[in-house]
């Protein structure tokens, strides 16, 4: 799978919602899908003004997905809270991620998508020790993925949901730079 990506930018935002509006999408993002609500939550990552990286992915060059990718030591409350659940060493890194087209899911294109992340992370950012993915528990296809990407379930524990219907109940995953012996 030829797998790329670039920051998000003002021009992808109608994409952005019609993928925030999808039924597979909603239920675990519950993300306002107003145009103005999108500008409010992507603008400043599209702008550089904000310190995480909202990355548009492209598949065989069409757009399938979005990823978050962001050092946690940049959001002191949300580091706070998975350092309650798990260490989290200095410099870690989190992401968060969708594949927009309900036709897309279910390929293995996550699964591809996160390894592709994971690979560029530590080209990217060498100073990251690890990257540590919280999921909610009733997720399970996007824990599956994380796992069929090499990653390691390392605990669980509370934290808000996105979605105020879900349980508060999050898996913590984790992968380490290669060679680090985490």
């Amino acid at each position: 799978m030829d797998i790329t990506w670039r920051r998000i930018e003002e021009q992808d935002f109608p994409l952005l919602r019609m993928w925030l509006r999808q039924p597979h999408v909603k239920r675990w993002w519950n993300h306002e899908t107003t145009a103005e609500a999108v500008a409010r939550d992507f603008g400043p990552a599209a702008r550089g003004e904000e310190p995480s990286e909202d990355l548009l992915v492209f598949l065989e060059g069409r757009p399938v997905g979005l990823v978050q990718r962001s050092r946690l030591r940049d959001y002191p409350e949300y580091l706070a809270e998975l350092a309650a659940i798990v260490p989290v060493p200095d410099g870690a890194m989190t992401i968060d991620y969708l594949i927009g087209d309900p036709r897309r899911t279910g390929q293995g294109i996550g699964t591809a998508v996160i390894r592709s992340v994971i690979m560029r992370t530590w080209a990217e950012h060498p100073a990251a020790p690890c990257v540590l993915v919280p999921v909610v528990a009733a997720n399970r296809p996007s824990w599956r993925a994380l796992e069929r990407a090499g990653l390691s379930r390392v605990g669980d524990g509370n934290l808000e949901p996105d979605n105020p219907v879900d349980d508060h109940t999050h898996y913590l995953y984790r992968i380490d730079r290669p060679g680090t012996g985490g």
